[in-house]
């Protein structure tokens, strides 16, 4: 006949090994719903923050981001760059809301592109900005900055079965100081004069200020 204290001692190790593993069980289960809540509080604080349409920040994010770079940048030499393609309603008019938003996204990965690593965002509509960090502000380097970016906007986008050239215009300015909200103000100022200028000819007017560009 078994011994009532090993079948004791067993029943008691048995139920110690059956918590152990409910326990290790429902440590699993907490740390996939915590995964899982971290998941969804990322993921909503970037829609928060970004553009659903292109993935860049948007108007409020880009303030902020800013702001920021604006305090930590140690003096270095910042540019704000304001662009709006130009009839942006004439293509959704013509090939569709969807076209339309195929452009977006193609004008937004070739602004990042010629960003690189510096902050670009869709402020809404057809009208994105940047502020970028440069090596210098001098006149020579932003008709080149500008002229690059004319360029990489002027590449044909594909459409289905055709393709479609989108032309922009384009405003710079210097950031002096903390003074971005100025900044931008001159180079939306830029860009809309750019505007003017029409799309019949190409023209690049350079001012003490502002950059200007019709792409």
């Amino acid at each position: 006949m078994p011994d009532p204290l090993t079948v004791a001692s067993g029943i008691c190790a048995v139920g110690a090994l059956l918590s152990s593993w409910q326990l290790g069980r429902r440590a699993v289960r907490a740390e996939a719903e915590i995964g899982r809540l971290q998941a969804e509080l990322t993921a909503e604080r970037h829609a928060a923050s970004h553009d659903p349409l292109t993935g860049l920040p948007n108007r409020r994010a880009f303030y902020r981001l800013a702001a920021t770079l604006l305090t930590d940048g140690a003096g270095r030499p910042l540019v704000a760059v304001v662009l709006d393609l130009d009839d942006f309603k004439q293509i959704n008019d013509r090939y569709g809301h969807a076209a339309g938003d195929h452009v977006l996204i193609s004008v937004a990965e070739r602004l990042a592109a010629f960003a690189g690593d510096n902050l670009v965002a869709r402020l809404g509509g057809d009208e994105f900005a940047g502020l970028l960090v440069t090596p210098t502000v001098d006149h020579r380097w932003i008709e080149h900055a500008t002229r690059r970016l004319c360029d990489m906007l002027a590449a044909p986008i594909p459409l289905g079965t055709a393709t479609l050239r989108v032309t922009a215009s384009v405003g710079l300015a210097p950031v002096h100081g903390t003074g971005l909200t100025e900044a931008l103000d001159r180079a939306d100022a830029a860009m809309y004069q750019a505007k003017g200028i029409g799309a019949a000819r190409s023209r690049r007017v350079l001012r003490d200020t502002a950059h200007l560009a019709e792409c």
